[in-house]
Protein backbone atom coordinates (compact mmCIF):
# COMPACT_ATOMS: atom_id res chain seq x y z
CA UNK A 1 0.00 0.00 0.00
CA UNK A 2 1.20 3.14 -0.89
CA UNK A 3 -0.84 5.36 0.36
CA UNK A 4 -2.95 6.11 3.70
CA UNK A 5 -6.03 8.09 4.35
CA UNK A 6 -5.74 9.21 7.86
CA UNK A 7 -8.70 10.84 9.94
CA UNK A 8 -7.93 12.17 13.15
CA UNK A 9 -10.54 13.63 15.88
CA UNK A 10 -10.84 17.39 16.17
CA UNK A 11 -12.15 19.24 19.09
CA UNK A 12 -11.67 22.14 19.26
CA UNK A 13 -10.92 22.24 23.29
CA UNK A 14 -7.86 20.62 21.78
CA UNK A 15 -6.76 22.17 18.32
CA UNK A 16 -3.08 21.90 19.49
CA UNK A 17 -2.84 18.72 20.39
CA UNK A 18 -4.83 17.68 16.92
CA UNK A 19 -2.11 19.79 14.94
CA UNK A 20 1.33 17.59 16.95
CA UNK A 21 -0.77 14.52 16.46
CA UNK A 22 -0.97 15.24 12.34
CA UNK A 23 2.80 16.67 12.56
CA UNK A 24 3.92 13.25 14.26
CA UNK A 25 2.60 11.54 12.06
CA UNK A 26 3.17 13.13 8.78
CA UNK A 27 6.59 13.48 9.77
CA UNK A 28 7.30 10.08 10.32
CA UNK A 29 4.91 8.64 7.02
CA UNK A 30 7.44 6.84 4.38
CA UNK A 31 3.95 6.64 2.21
CA UNK A 32 1.89 9.24 1.19
CA UNK A 33 -0.74 9.83 4.49
CA UNK A 34 -3.60 11.51 3.24
CA UNK A 35 -4.51 13.28 6.53
CA UNK A 36 -8.23 14.58 7.27
CA UNK A 37 -9.82 16.27 10.53
CA UNK A 38 -12.97 15.16 11.31
CA UNK A 39 -14.57 18.52 12.17
CA UNK A 40 -17.88 18.71 13.46
CA UNK A 41 -18.59 21.94 12.02
CA UNK A 42 -18.13 20.08 8.66
CA UNK A 43 -19.80 17.28 8.88
CA UNK A 44 -23.21 18.89 9.83
CA UNK A 45 -22.79 21.25 6.59
CA UNK A 46 -22.72 18.30 5.06
CA UNK A 47 -25.43 16.79 6.71
CA UNK A 48 -23.28 13.59 7.65
CA UNK A 49 -23.75 14.65 11.14
CA UNK A 50 -27.10 15.11 13.06
CA UNK A 51 -27.08 13.56 16.20
CA UNK A 52 -28.35 15.23 19.68
CA UNK A 53 -26.07 16.38 22.22
CA UNK A 54 -25.00 13.68 24.06
CA UNK A 55 -23.63 14.76 27.70
CA UNK A 56 -21.53 11.97 28.08
CA UNK A 57 -19.90 12.24 25.16
CA UNK A 58 -16.49 13.59 26.04
CA UNK A 59 -14.95 14.92 22.70
CA UNK A 60 -16.52 16.14 19.89
CA UNK A 61 -15.47 13.06 17.48
CA UNK A 62 -16.91 10.74 19.85
CA UNK A 63 -19.91 9.32 17.41
CA UNK A 64 -18.12 11.11 13.77
CA UNK A 65 -15.15 8.32 13.92
CA UNK A 66 -18.05 5.48 12.69
CA UNK A 67 -18.17 8.41 9.32
CA UNK A 68 -14.75 7.08 8.28
CA UNK A 69 -16.22 4.03 5.93
CA UNK A 70 -18.97 6.72 4.95
CA UNK A 71 -16.32 9.46 3.98
CA UNK A 72 -13.83 6.97 1.98
CA UNK A 73 -17.19 5.80 0.21
CA UNK A 74 -16.93 2.51 1.44
CA UNK A 75 -13.80 1.77 -0.60
CA UNK A 76 -9.88 0.76 0.50
CA UNK A 77 -8.62 1.00 4.01
CA UNK A 78 -8.58 4.18 6.40
CA UNK A 79 -6.78 4.54 9.95
CA UNK A 80 -8.84 6.60 12.47
CA UNK A 81 -7.22 8.13 15.79
CA UNK A 82 -8.62 10.34 18.53
CA UNK A 83 -6.23 13.84 18.69
CA UNK A 84 -4.37 13.06 21.69
CA UNK A 85 -1.71 11.07 20.17
CA UNK A 86 1.57 11.65 18.98
CA UNK A 87 3.57 8.90 16.01
CA UNK A 88 6.94 7.94 17.09
CA UNK A 89 7.25 5.04 14.20
CA UNK A 90 6.62 4.81 10.52
CA UNK A 91 2.92 4.57 9.53
CA UNK A 92 3.79 2.25 7.27
CA UNK A 93 4.26 -0.40 9.68
CA UNK A 94 0.93 -0.94 10.43
CA UNK A 95 -0.22 -1.88 7.20
CA UNK A 96 2.18 -5.11 7.19
CA UNK A 97 0.41 -8.26 7.33
CA UNK A 98 -3.32 -7.10 6.99
CA UNK A 99 -6.03 -9.37 6.37
CA UNK A 100 -8.69 -8.27 4.34
CA UNK A 101 -11.10 -11.03 6.14
CA UNK A 102 -11.01 -8.55 9.47
CA UNK A 103 -13.46 -5.49 9.11
CA UNK A 104 -11.21 -3.15 11.51
CA UNK A 105 -8.38 -3.61 13.65
CA UNK A 106 -8.01 -2.39 16.90
CA UNK A 107 -5.49 -2.43 20.05
CA UNK A 108 -7.67 -5.11 22.54
CA UNK A 109 -6.79 -3.61 25.90
CA UNK A 110 -8.12 -5.10 28.97
CA UNK A 111 -8.63 -1.60 30.65
CA UNK A 112 -10.30 -0.14 33.15
CA UNK A 113 -9.18 3.49 34.23
CA UNK A 114 -8.78 4.53 37.69
CA UNK A 115 -9.79 7.80 37.59
CA UNK A 116 -12.85 9.47 38.19
CA UNK A 117 -12.26 12.63 35.43
CA UNK A 118 -9.96 12.86 32.61
CA UNK A 119 -8.89 15.81 30.26
CA UNK A 120 -10.74 18.96 31.38
CA UNK A 121 -12.75 17.90 33.71
CA UNK A 122 -15.14 15.46 31.64
CA UNK A 123 -16.38 12.52 33.65
CA UNK A 124 -14.38 8.89 33.09
CA UNK A 125 -16.72 6.65 31.46
CA UNK A 126 -16.23 3.25 32.12
CA UNK A 127 -17.77 0.65 29.21
CA UNK A 128 -16.44 -2.87 28.20
CA UNK A 129 -13.71 -2.57 24.87
CA UNK A 130 -12.38 0.83 26.76
CA UNK A 131 -10.34 2.72 24.40
CA UNK A 132 -10.22 0.20 21.35
CA UNK A 133 -12.00 2.60 19.45
CA UNK A 134 -9.68 5.13 20.04
CA UNK A 135 -7.22 3.86 17.28
CA UNK A 136 -9.12 2.18 14.32
CA UNK A 137 -7.53 0.63 10.94
CA UNK A 138 -10.80 0.73 8.94
CA UNK A 139 -11.33 -1.96 6.22
CA UNK A 140 -13.77 0.48 4.17
CA UNK A 141 -14.84 -2.31 1.29
CA UNK A 142 -15.35 -4.99 4.23
CA UNK A 143 -19.25 -6.12 3.77
CA UNK A 144 -20.23 -6.24 7.45
CA UNK A 145 -19.12 -2.21 7.42
CA UNK A 146 -21.41 -1.42 4.80
CA UNK A 147 -24.31 -0.76 7.63
CA UNK A 148 -22.07 2.06 8.81
CA UNK A 149 -23.93 4.54 6.86
CA UNK A 150 -24.78 8.22 8.23
CA UNK A 151 -27.90 7.23 9.38
CA UNK A 152 -26.92 4.41 11.42
CA UNK A 153 -24.13 6.38 12.57
CA UNK A 154 -26.57 9.16 13.81
CA UNK A 155 -28.97 7.02 15.00
CA UNK A 156 -26.96 3.95 16.80
CA UNK A 157 -25.93 4.13 20.56
CA UNK A 158 -22.77 4.68 22.05
CA UNK A 159 -22.20 0.94 22.83
CA UNK A 160 -23.16 -0.04 19.47
CA UNK A 161 -20.96 1.92 18.33
CA UNK A 162 -17.84 2.02 20.25
CA UNK A 163 -18.34 -1.90 21.33
CA UNK A 164 -17.97 -2.97 17.72
CA UNK A 165 -21.65 -4.65 17.89
CA UNK A 166 -22.13 -4.74 14.11
CA UNK A 167 -19.32 -6.78 13.88
CA UNK A 168 -18.60 -10.53 14.82
CA UNK A 169 -15.81 -11.29 17.38
CA UNK A 170 -14.00 -12.93 14.54
CA UNK A 171 -13.79 -9.85 12.24
CA UNK A 172 -12.02 -7.86 14.81
CA UNK A 173 -8.03 -7.63 13.98
CA UNK A 174 -6.04 -7.15 17.45
CA UNK A 175 -3.02 -4.92 16.76
CA UNK A 176 0.25 -5.03 18.60
CA UNK A 177 -0.20 -3.04 21.83
CA UNK A 178 2.43 -0.30 20.93
CA UNK A 179 0.73 1.12 18.13
CA UNK A 180 -1.99 2.68 20.85
CA UNK A 181 0.18 2.74 24.13
CA UNK A 182 -1.85 4.13 26.89
CA UNK A 183 0.03 6.92 29.21
CA UNK A 184 -0.01 5.79 32.26
CA UNK A 185 -1.26 2.24 32.17
CA UNK A 186 0.68 0.10 29.24
CA UNK A 187 4.36 0.83 30.58
CA UNK A 188 3.30 -1.08 34.16
CA UNK A 189 3.63 -4.15 32.01
CA UNK A 190 5.19 -3.65 28.77
CA UNK A 191 8.83 -2.93 28.32
CA UNK A 192 8.71 -2.47 24.72
CA UNK A 193 8.73 1.31 23.13
CA UNK A 194 5.66 3.05 21.78
CA UNK A 195 4.87 3.29 18.22
CA UNK A 196 2.16 5.66 19.03
CA UNK A 197 1.21 7.20 22.53
CA UNK A 198 -2.23 7.62 23.55
CA UNK A 199 -2.54 10.65 26.81
CA UNK A 200 -6.37 9.30 27.26
CA UNK A 201 -6.34 10.15 30.62
CA UNK A 202 -5.34 13.87 29.34
CA UNK A 203 -1.95 15.66 27.85
CA UNK A 204 0.59 18.32 28.53
CA UNK A 205 -1.56 20.72 26.67
CA UNK A 206 -3.64 20.94 29.77
CA UNK A 207 -2.27 22.55 32.63
CA UNK A 208 -2.88 19.89 35.51
CA UNK A 209 -1.68 16.95 33.12
CA UNK A 210 1.80 18.81 32.39
CA UNK A 211 3.90 16.32 34.01
CA UNK A 212 2.74 12.94 32.36
CA UNK A 213 4.43 10.26 31.41
CA UNK A 214 6.08 10.93 28.25
CA UNK A 215 5.22 14.61 28.31
CA UNK A 216 8.72 15.68 27.51
CA UNK A 217 8.02 13.77 23.82
CA UNK A 218 5.07 15.83 23.10
CA UNK A 219 6.33 18.91 24.11
CA UNK A 220 9.29 17.89 21.99
CA UNK A 221 6.62 17.41 19.00
CA UNK A 222 5.07 20.39 19.63
CA UNK A 223 7.65 22.78 19.92
CA UNK A 224 9.33 21.41 16.39
CA UNK A 225 5.69 21.90 14.70
CA UNK A 226 5.84 25.57 16.06
CA UNK A 227 8.94 26.24 15.09
CA UNK A 228 7.67 25.36 11.76
CA UNK A 229 4.95 27.61 11.44
CA UNK A 230 2.82 24.42 10.06
CA UNK A 231 -0.33 25.51 10.60
CA UNK A 232 -2.54 24.33 7.57
CA UNK A 233 -5.46 22.01 8.93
Amino acid sequence: MKELSCFIGYDSKEDIAYRVCKHSLKKRSSIKANIYSLKLDELIAKKLYFRSVDPLASTQFTYSRFLVPTLMSFKGWALFCDCDFIFLTDIANLLKNIDSSKAVYCVQHDYTPKEKHKMDGQKQTIYPRKNWSSFILFNCSHPSNQILTANLVNNETGAFLHQFKWLKDEEIGSLDERWNWLEGWTSNHNSGKPFAVHYTRGGPWFSEWEDVEFAKEWITERDEYLSKKFYSI
